[in-house]
């Protein structure tokens, strides 16, 4: 019961993060990211599991994550250069690692919710 609330609160929030991000220049990249999500989250909560899937898409979300770390002006230039400033005081990305460490959170999320799928799978 608890996995299943578990899951339909990832299920919706992830639908509501594609949602805000359609007017985004990288909303081509970032619709189909949180939507691999949900749809994995939703399918879980009607006791569907897809291992290999959440294995995969781990892997590229963590890749992706590990590049937005190190990146020009990313999460730890965010925590070095920049001092770890509020990412939240405003909607708008006006600082140029706002995005990228907002992007980065948002991958650790996601591949937190498919891992504990995956383990939920695999011990079935």
């Amino acid at each position: 019961m608890l996995f299943s609330i578990l899951n339909s609160v990832f299920c919706i929030a992830f639908i509501l993060f594609a949602y805000v991000n359609l007017n985004d220049s990288d909303s081509w990249l970032w619709i189909p990211i949180y939507m691999l999500a949900s749809i994995c989250c939703g399918f879980a909560i009607f006791n569907l599991f897809y291992p290999m899937v959440y294995l995969v898409a781990i892997s590229f979300y963590l890749i992706y994550a590990i590049i937005l770390f190190f990146a020009k002006d990313g999460v730890r230039d965010w925590i070095i250069k920049y001092q770890r400033p509020s990412l939240v005081d405003s909607m708008q990305a006006t600082k140029p690692y706002i995005e990228k460490a907002r992007e980065f959170f948002g991958l650790l999320i996601i591949s937190g919710a498919l891992a504990i799928n995956y383990f939920a799978a695999i011990n079935l």
